[in-house]
């Protein structure tokens, strides 16, 4: 068995809007699959394994400096919610994209995959 890729899916009630900051800010590269479905390259990508109650996944996406990273992404719009802070594996912000999707972005502290 070979396993060749992730598909991610973001579920928003601001699709549209949600697809131009992913191809428009974060300048995400992209295919139509047809009637305007994009589907977008992310970039590398990581998995890791947290114990937890109950099942559970998230993306989290991340940046080398986290500061730079939120001026850029605020100058084209993108809000963020609070101040960024520390946790013991990187400093933290939720980014608040179209149609309320809240997404961590952050600037690891700990060894990365990629």
């Amino acid at each position: 068995m070979t396993v060749t890729g992730a598909h991610v899916i973001l579920y928003s009630p601001e699709s549209e809007a949600l697809r131009s900051v992913l191809s428009d800010t974060f300048g995400w590269r992209h295919v139509d699959a047809g009637g305007g479905w994009l589907i977008f390259a992310l970039p590398p990508a990581e998995v890791a394994v947290h114990p937890a109650d109950k099942p559970s996944h998230e993306l989290t996406l991340m940046c080398d400096d986290l500061e730079v990273t939120m001026a850029e992404l605020g100058e084209k719009g993108v809000e963020f919610k609070g101040e960024p802070h520390e946790e013991r594996w990187g400093l933290v912000t939720t980014m608040v994209l179209p149609g309320g999707v809240e997404m961590l972005l952050y600037e690891p502290r700990h060894p990365t995959a990629i």
